[in-house]
């Protein structure tokens, strides 16, 4: 017995030729030893060179209806409503990953069949989120995710070709698990706020820096330049450069409804720090005091804490509904000490008093005076006052309301991005 490998067809031939040969050899023999083996090689090379193709998933699953007495009716808890069931099983509706995993528990038929890939299994699933939550309407519209045929049922498709382009550096869906900080709306549709990080997260990592961050860079001193490029026309656009020049990346792009977001900071994987501004107020004092806010949530929590994330609503700063977190006090208290220090405020104490006599001109012209002194923008000392004084109304033509969008985005862009 002189047995080998098939390779060819022609050794396959000669293999089969031979097993008619021996159909009749006794077990146990030389012969039913040769072919028991040769049985064995024609397999293994018709395994490789013949695969048995795997069932049609609707084939399947009609299949299964006939095992089980199954009507169409019966499918709707599976795939959908009573037309869903039709055009899936008339194919003119493909099924979705979400409608193959209630196949599966429902009726048993396996993922490979489902799939249509040998030894395939479903995805795994990602606790705590629910696909059809997150906002895939609107961030289809912005062009985030690309969705085939209806938006609902492929919404885990849509969300894992979202993930997947976040790739492995961005930000893994377990970071979220501790939460965003504690500066959140309550109406907070925490997963659009997931989407938004992940988006930022992602065009960050498409951006080339010049400079890899380095841990402690965010000082006292460094902050002050930041703060002190408010005193530019254009200062948030070197604010950005100035920053990327440091390794940290400003990323600003427009919130997702039920956000109710002004700003994040974020580390990526690699180390490298991420800032998101949502510049839903187009205002420069609110965009300085985010940004150094944020900065100060870079240094001081996320690097030391190994939290992952800290998002901020900049309007329940300081609100009744605002817990106690000495986090963002911190944030809050260094931020105001950047733009404006304590020993500043206090010197000049008339303009933050809400009994101040200043008013009207007098008070402008006081803030003009001081911005000056300090090399800031008034919008930071106006921004400040009004804060103080809890008086909104005060110093409005101050503040640099709508100067900031205009240096990042046209106003097309804005609103098809909003």
């Amino acid at each position: 017995m002189n047995l080998r490998l098939i390779k060819t067809e022609d050794d396959y031939d000669q293999a089969l030729a031979r097993i008619d040969a021996l159909m009749a050899a006794k077990p146990g023999t030389p012969e039913g030893e040769e072919l028991e083996l040769l049985a064995v090689l024609v397999e293994m090379y018709e395994e490789k060179h013949y695969p048995i193709d795997l069932p049609d998933p609707i084939e399947a699953i009609k299949f299964r209806m006939d095992q089980a007495g199954l009507s169409q009716k019966d499918l709707i808890p599976y795939i959908g409503s009573k037309s869903k069931v039709s055009e899936v099983l008339n194919k003119k509706r493909p099924l979705t990953l979400s409608m193959m995993r209630a196949l599966h528990k429902g009726l048993g038929i396996s993922a490979e069949v489902l799939l249509s890939e040998p030894d395939a299994s479903f995805p795994e699933e990602l606790l705590g989120f629910v696909w059809k939550k997150f906002p895939i309407s609107q961030m289809a519209k912005r062009g985030w995710i690309s969705v085939a045929g209806d938006i609902r049922d492929n919404a885990e498709e849509a969300m894992r070709g979202f993930l997947a382009r976040a790739g492995e550096g961005g930000i893994p869906a377990v970071a979220f698990k501790k939460g965003f900080g504690s500066r959140i709306n309550p109406r907070t549709d925490n997963h659009a706020l997931m989407a938004w990080c992940w988006q930022v997260a992602t065009i960050a990592q498409e951006e080339q820096l010049e400079a890899t961050y380095k841990r402690g860079v965010i000082n006292q001193a460094f902050l002050q330049s930041v703060a002190r490029l408010s005193f530019f026309d254009e200062g948030p656009q070197l604010a950005k450069e100035f920053l990327n020049k440091n390794g940290i990346h400003l990323i600003l792009l427009p919130h997702l409804d039920k956000t109710y977001l002004d700003g994040a900071a974020m580390l990526l994987p690699n180390g490298a720090p991420v800032i998101g501004m949502t510049l839903r107020h187009d205002r420069l004092d609110n965009f300085w005091f985010v940004l150094i806010h944020e900065l100060v949530h870079i240094a001081k929590h996320l690097c030391l804490s190994g939290q992952r994330v800290i998002a901020d609503d900049m309007d329940l700063r300081a609100g009744e509904s605002e817990p106690e977190d000495l986090v963002e006090k911190e944030a809050d208290f260094l931020a105001e000490e950047v733009l404006v220090p304590q020993k500043v405020r206090t010197a000049n104490s008339s303009m933050w008093d809400k009994q101040s006599p200043l008013k009207g001109r007098q008070l402008s012209q006081a803030v003009s005076s001081l911005a000056f002194r300090l090399q800031v923008h008034p919008a930071v000392i106006a921004g400040g006052i009004r804060y103080q004084r809890n008086n909104y109304k005060v110093l409005h033509h101050m503040i640099g309301q709508g100067q900031v969008r205009i240096q990042f985005f046209n106003d097309m862009q804005y609103s098809e991005n909003n």
